[in-house]
């Protein structure tokens, strides 16, 4: 099972990923992990410290974290796992700009990646930003950023059995499994 999960900054999206990836993790136990993917880059002792908060956070929600910044492509799955990668917006960045990311072959990887976890685990719950919507006119390198996330928000999006967009936090369905269509 493959859920993407999308929203607003604060709109609960993370929350809700966080449930649904334990969730599907409880209902089909296989002997597999319940993995995080962080993709936060930690540059400072303030990010040291969020980092730490939110790994005790989520153990006793019985995930093992795994730091991935940047090269989703070096995570290993296997077929009982269930990971959580939170999320394309900063994996997306952190590939465009750190200097041992992808660069403009960021969308390309990243979607490569995607891909191949969805093959090899249980299931692959991904939180994306909804941020196309503004009507601002950015500079180019913010444009060719938001250009390769909505290339790899696309791709998880057809090869997802669900599509959630979480707004205020209330989760609305976009895509479901049963049906694969929007509903």
């Amino acid at each position: 099972m493959v859920v993407l999960v999308i929203g607003g900054s604060g709109s609960g999206k993370s929350a809700y990923a966080e449930a649904r990836a334990a969730e599907l993790f409880a209902r089909h136990k296989s002997g597999g992990r319940l993995v995080y993917l962080a993709t936060m880059e930690v540059r400072d002792e303030e990010s040291r410290r969020r980092v730490a908060r939110h790994r005790q956070m989520r153990r006793e929600k019985q995930f093992v974290t795994v730091e991935c910044p940047t090269h989703l492509e070096e995570v290993v799955a296997g077929p009982g796992d269930t990971f959580l990668l939170e999320c394309i917006s900063n994996l997306t960045a952190n590939e465009m700009y750190a200097p041992n990311g992808r660069g403009a072959q960021s969308a390309e990887v990243i979607a490569a990646a995607i891909r191949r976890l969805a093959e090899a685990a249980k299931h692959l719950v991904l939180v994306g930003n909804h941020v196309f919507a503004d009507g601002v006119d950015y500079d180019a390198s913010t444009t060719e950023y938001l250009r390769q996330m909505a290339r790899i928000q696309q791709e998880a999006a057809s090869l997802a059995d669900e599509v959630v967009e979480v707004v205020c936090g209330i989760p609305l369905m976009i895509k479901s499994a049963e049906s694969k269509e929007c509903v």
